[in-house]
């Protein structure tokens, strides 16, 4: 099971602030993860809209699009952040 969390605007779009899923078969990437996640129903479609836009965290350390999502056992998905 993969919990998933989604922080800022990815929250509001999901309608929740975190997930447990059994991770799809195919889906072996973040970016594999993100577009199920966008084809699965409306609130999906609405947040990940534009996949380029969305950052990960596998267990708290960053990573791309192209990375392995293994046996992880939580993502987070949130917008670009910006700090000052």
């Amino acid at each position: 099971m993969l919990q998933i969390s989604y922080f800022a605007w990815v929250r509001e779009r999901m309608g929740v602030a975190e997930e447990v899923i059994a991770l799809p078969a195919g889906a072996a990437t973040v970016g594999d993860l993100i577009a199920w996640l966008a084809a699965r129903d409306e609130r999906g479609a609405r947040a990940f809209a534009e996949p380029q836009r969305i950052r990960a965290a596998l267990g708290g350390a960053m990573v791309g699009a192209g990375a392995s999502i293994g046996d992880a056992r939580e993502i987070a998905l949130f917008p670009p952040v910006t700090g000052g």
